[in-house]
């Protein structure tokens, strides 16, 4: 009677590893991908990885912003495994770019706004440099309403200000001093509070609290970007360090393909990378894509 219960005991227990053995068979453990940096491109990495975990239930990703600089830093430091910026490694100080990939994964164009209803909507280049190197202080100078202008910038670190400063300011301009902040989120809404208001936000912020402005004429529109007929651009990277995960390299390679470049990032109002027709340096030089 002692073997017969012996051997049902043994025979639970190993149909119960057995069971337990399929069970992790099927049910294998979450592999983790963490996105830390740029605001610019948060919107487009959190809606690509929402789509991304219907697909691959067993990766899970998590966004963050913090800005280009924090990514690369925490990227570099083995903290996170991709660094989202919308600068090239090599344009951030302390930064040692041979020592992670580059991955480009959208274009992000980048306008300037104003309260809706201030009542302009165009500047030349040279009157936006001249207000955000304080030449030019009050609306009134540019047609508008008499009324201060109010200069609301990026922090140091900011990819979006990177861009913009290289494309709108000359060598030897130094910026305004004015008040500065970290996310496009917090600048709309700044501007969307304050009549006199200016900054500059990435096109997947835009809405109607805001009154994008053309430049020399010409409107902040994707198809503008693609021929640098818009100049105010930047390319949105996922930075890893040279050997990532497998789930790393799995997801980057998801936003890269054509699905989403077509879908997802027009969706989102980002360009997509294969419609570019035109490449940019990090010194900011033009040259046609080949």
């Amino acid at each position: 009677m002692r073997r017969i219960l012996l051997g049902i005991i043994l025979a639970a227990l190993i149909g119960g590893l057995g069971a337990g053995w399929v069970a992790a068979k099927h049910h294998p453990a979450q592999e983790k991908v963490t996105i830390v940096g740029s605001t610019a491109l948060q919107p487009l990495a959190e809606a690509v990885a929402a789509r991304y975990r219907q697909g691959q239930p067993t990766t899970n990703i998590t966004v963050q912003g913090g800005g280009s600089g924090t990514g690369l830093s925490q990227v570099q430091a083995g903290a996170v495994n991709i660094g989202s910026a919308d600068i090239f490694a090599s344009q951030q100080d302390g930064i040692d770019a041979h020592k992670l990939r580059d991955h480009i994964v959208a274009v992000s164009g980048i306008a300037p706004i104003v309260n809706p209803k201030l009542g302009v909507k165009n500047l030349t280049m040279t009157q936006l440099r001249q207000i955000f190197t304080g030449q030019i202080t009050n609306w009134r100078q540019v047609g508008g309403p008499d009324l201060p202008i109010t200069v609301i910038n990026r922090a140091n670190g900011s990819g979006t200000r990177l861009a913009f400063e290289q494309t709108v300011l000359t060598k030897g301009d130094h910026a305004v001093q004015a008040q500065e902040q970290d996310s496009n989120g917090t600048v709309k809404e700044i501007v969307t509070n304050t009549p006199g208001a200016i900054s500059y936000i990435s096109f997947a912020y835009l809405n109607k609290t805001v009154q994008p402005l053309k430049i020399n004429g010409v409107a902040p529109t994707a198809s503008n970007v693609t021929t640098n007929r818009w100049p105010l651009w930047s390319y949105e990277h996922l930075y890893t360090q040279r050997q990532p995960s497998r789930a790393t390299q799995q997801f980057i390679k998801y936003m890269q393909s054509g699905k989403v470049q077509n879908g997802l990032v027009k969706e989102a109002n980002y360009v997509s990378i294969h419609e570019m027709k035109v490449t940019k340096s990090a010194t900011g030089q033009i040259s046609e894509r080949k």
